[in-house]
């Protein structure tokens, strides 16, 4: 039986406080399963001077419907604001209902009042009034148990239920809520009880060292809850003003690629390829295409394999598209030092996490040869400190340890490919 649902797409304009409907998007399932989205932007929006798309080349600024069939039928740009994996477990525990029983518009509709970017959704052109308060520090001992509660499968009150909000699409699996704090928007990072290092810590001193290379990272902090810790990383698609939030647009660099995180789509899963979507979206190219660069090679160095292209994003100010802040960035320890891989394509010799691979394709980010050996030496030099940052961020010697085949290994520095035995 083919059946259909929509919902309407509202947006905070860029630089402005109010939220305005934008778009109607339906998406229509077939017998065969296969969906097919229709979007078409509001003819009142369209007629807005401060009006901006959503996305400038899928999504430009016309009086025409667009149709997808990939990503279920969902526009990547609208896809970015709809809740992570954690916040699909949230929705499927809050509605008793398991996932083979929602559908997209489902989880977009029922996804965070706050969600990343600039975009939110409702059944009709309305937009949607606030649900509730945003969550304080104080109430991170409640949210960690009722995240623990979820994780486990167990029931939990309604009450504690509605302040575990979905959270927003960045951040992948983990346990995770928006709080408020000194007018300030974070991500709260909560603990697993499988976890066998303190993640919060490590995370947070990976960002602090990350800093100290020259890159732009997202402001972080510890908050102690008890015996617990929570990470809490400042959102920079937000920022405060008199009256309230202003909310800056967001999207993933899947969507800046044109791409979906299936496995059929990995061969594009690529640094240069990124490189050259932020000469056509960015306000500063030649900037963002150095910085991209400089990230490329800083998680070589401490071995972050889950680079993928959800954990890089651009951002839409009321100036226009930039590469947004890093974020999500965990070494992770691995025995091999021959050899090791990044989540995405960083140059000639594929995804290899090495100097003669790094610096085989400089030109695709606007580099000279010179440039970018000066930027590696830079970035190399600067993560040799690691276990100094790390225990000015209060990370314990027992988890600097298990953290140490992570950084700087052999093959980071090799110039040439390992010959085959």
């Amino acid at each position: 039986m083919t059946s259909e649902r929509e919902a309407f797409v509202h947006i905070q304009l860029p630089g402005k406080l109010d939220t305005v409907p934008a778009a109607r998007l339906a998406v229509q399932t077939l017998p065969d399963g296969t969906s097919i989205g229709r979007f078409r932007y509001g003819d009142r929006y369209l007629a807005r001077p401060d009006a901006v798309a959503l996305d400038p080349f899928a999504l430009p600024l016309a009086a025409q419907v667009f149709e997808f069939t990939a990503l279920k039928g969902i526009p990547g740009a609208v896809r970015d604001a709809s809740p992570d994996a954690w916040g699909r477990r949230v929705i499927e525990h809050q509605l008793a209902r398991a996932p083979a029983d929602l559908s997209e518009i489902d989880y977009l509709l029922h996804g965070p009042q706050d969600g990343a970017g600039y975009l939110s959704f409702g059944l009709s052109p309305v937009p949607p009034v606030p649900r509730r308060p945003y969550n304080r520090t104080h109430q991170l001992a409640d949210l960690i148990a009722t995240a623990e509660a979820i994780e486990e499968g167990r029931a939990t009150s309604a009450q504690l239920l509605e302040r575990m909000a979905p959270a927003t699409s960045l951040g992948g699996a983990r346990p995770k809520v928006t709080i408020e704090d000194g007018e300030v928007l974070w991500l709260g990072k909560f603990p697993e009880k499988a976890d066998r290092v303190n993640l919060q810590r490590i995370e947070h001193a990976t960002l602090k060292l990350a800093e100290g290379c020259g890159l732009a990272v997202a402001a972080s902090r510890i908050e102690p809850v008890g015996a617990q810790e929570v990470l809490l990383v400042r959102r920079f698609d937000r920022e405060h003003i008199a009256g309230g939030y202003l909310r800056y647009g967001l999207v993933s660099a899947l969507t800046a690629l044109g791409i979906d995180e299936g496995h059929l789509d990995r061969t594009r899963w690529s640094y240069p390829l990124l490189a050259d979507q932020l000469r056509r979206w960015s306000e500063k190219p030649r900037e963002d295409c150095a910085e991209l660069f400089r990230r490329m090679v800083f998680n070589a160095a401490i071995t972050n394999n889950d680079d993928h292209p959800r954990n890089h994003a651009l951002l839409r100010t009321a100036r226009g598209w930039r590469l947004s802040p890093a974020y999500d960035l965990v070494p992770v320890p691995l025995v091999s030092q021959e050899r090791r891989d990044l989540a995405m394509t960083a140059g000639q010799f594929g995804r290899a996490a090495s100097r003669y691979n790094l610096l085989s394709q400089v030109g695709r980010f606007g580099l000279s040869p010179e440039e970018a050996n000066v930027h590696f030496e830079d970035i190399a030099r600067s993560v040799a400190r690691w276990r100094e940052v790390f225990f000015e961020c209060g990370v314990n010697a027992q988890d600097v340890e298990r953290t140490a085949g992570a950084m700087l290994p052999q093959c980071f520095f090799a110039t040439e490919p390992v010959a085959a035995p």
